[in-house]
């Protein structure tokens, strides 16, 4: 009995990988859950398993007192002595109990506290496993379909593939094998739920890693990697070896290394680029294919950069729904404004134009002098809009102006706000006018170009006509009309 008890401990055990001694608690606390059921008292039961007999024992404890006071739990000090005569107050004393009475519905209730511990076990034996290799990538088999996910066959354990962590260009069917990355791991009231993904940047670093040696054996680092699952990736590459080239590792001979990633997964374009400390020259790299004019930092502190690139590379440099700029930000971690030489020219453009109008529109101020023009433009106020927002001490606060000289500019920004509004209306009416004059003539054009159209396409119809009524009136044989001969 005793090696049948432990040979059946030991089979669970390693089936279910789960330690012996758990097994062991599981069984002894089912047992106590039975007694208690059965027996159906207030005493203190406790259950211990014996390795010599093979048998869950089960005991009803007293304790020792010079008064009883409960006789389920206490006993007195005299009648514990008739049976241990060295017993003493405060010790307990064990009195066997039948186990062999309990009848089938204990027995039930002893096999459902066995199984509910059993999986309780296992869960936690799953928890703690994969907690801690969250990132890793894992071998799984497709196993069935739920409203949309996936369940992944881990061996150990079975994982969930959501529909948002499944890539758009895959599709699966049960009993596929895949490469799974895993992302999460959590506990539930079904037990902890295992969460892998199909998209997330570590399954694609550490494809790299099983590809690539130089990046397993540490001579390669990826500094970076980012994702479009199905579509685009990016990944910013280094070496630690002036000797090895970072992205000729990863793409290897005639891009066999990086094809096979690629076949991984379901053609994913991927651009390795190398990475760089300086800023400016690793978003001219992440932004590849793209040829790149020029890159300024527009705000070092919110992490804002402007590009420039030529008008026929702008489209390049964006990409396909913006992808390749929006990955680029993502890698190099700032805001990336792309601009082309055209629009660039015209924003300068405009910005000359803005500051002329500001610096002619101060110029224009009635009775102010030069050198107090030449002041208010050195202080950088904007044209008359700006003056006329400014209160007096923003004014006196320019160096050389003092309050009469404030209130004086102020009632010139006045009245050349009214001429300079004056000038603007006119302009935008005479604007409005040629554009109407504009819309008139090319309307007439077109209408020209349409009657033309028309007439050229019956003048062939009526030479035909002529050409035939001359072909009827023209003499035949003797001199006369055919239709007289």
């Amino acid at each position: 009995m005793a090696n049948q008890l432990r040979q059946q401990i030991d089979q669970i055990s390693r089936e279910k990988n789960i330690n012996p001694d758990v097994i062991i608690a599981a069984i002894e606390d089912a047992i106590l859950t039975a007694s208690k059921k059965y027996y159906k008292n207030n005493e203190d039961l406790r259950s211990r398993f014996n390795e010599e007999t093979g048998q869950i024992e089960v005991f009803a404890v007293k304790q020792i007192v010079e008064t009883v006071e409960i006789d389920e739990t206490q006993i007195s000090l005299a009648e514990a002595q008739k049976l241990i005569p060295e017993a003493e107050v405060g010790q307990e004393i064990e009195f066997p109990k039948p186990t062999d009475i309990l009848g089938r519905i204990a027995a039930q209730t002893a096999k459902q506290v066995i199984f509910q511990k059993v999986r309780e076990a296992e869960r936690d034996n799953v928890f703690s496993e994969y907690s801690g290799r969250v990132g890793e990538v894992l071998n799984g088999i497709i196993k069935r379909q739920e409203m949309g996910d996936f369940v992944v066959d881990l061996g150990r354990a079975e994982a969930l593939l959501p529909r948002k962590e499944q890539s758009r260009a895959e599709t699966y069917q049960p009993g596929d094998r895949v490469r799974v990355a895993l992302v999460k791991v959590m506990k539930s009231a079904k037990g902890p739920q295992v969460i892998v993904s199909r998209t997330d940047p570590a399954l694609l670093v550490k494809l790299f890693e099983m590809e690539v040696p130089e990046i397993y054996d540490g001579t390669v680092q990826i500094k970076g990697c980012v994702r479009e699952a199905g579509e685009r990736a990016k990944v910013a590459v280094v070496s630690r070896e002036k000797d090895v080239d970072p992205v000729g590792a990863c793409v290897g001979m005639k891009g066999t290394r990086v094809q096979s990633i690629i076949r991984e997964l379901r053609g994913e374009k991927i651009d390795i680029v190398e990475w760089s400390e300086d800023s400016i020259t690793f978003v001219e790299k992440a932004l590849s294919p793209a040829k790149i004019s020029r890159v300024t930092i527009v705000d070092e502190e919110q992490r804002i950069m402007e590009v420039v690139v030529e008008d026929k590379q702008l489209s390049l440099a964006i990409g396909k729904k913006g992808q390749n700029v929006r990955l680029a930000a993502k890698l190099v971690g700032w805001r990336i404004d792309i601009k082309s030489e055209e629009e660039k020219r015209q924003e300068v453009e405009a910005e000359m134009a803005r500051m002329q109008r500001v610096v002619e529109e101060l110029r224009s101020l009635p009775h102010v002098g030069d050198k107090i023009t030449q002041k208010l433009i050195d202080a950088g106020v904007a044209g008359l809009d700006h003056i006329l927002q400014m209160t007096d001490e923003d004014i006196c606060s320019i160096e050389g102006i003092g309050p009469k000289t404030a209130e004086k500019i102020r009632e010139a920004a006045i009245e050349a706000k009214t001429e300079w509004d004056r000038r603007d209306a006119e302009e935008a009416a005479r604007y409005q006018q040629e554009q109407v004059e504009a819309e008139a003539e090319a309307a007439a054009e077109d209408a020209a170009r349409v009657a033309a159209e028309a007439e050229a396409e019956t003048a062939p119809a009526e030479a035909g006509i002529e050409e035939v009524s001359a072909a009827a009136v023209e003499p035949g044989e003797g001199g006369k009309p055919d239709d007289e001969r």
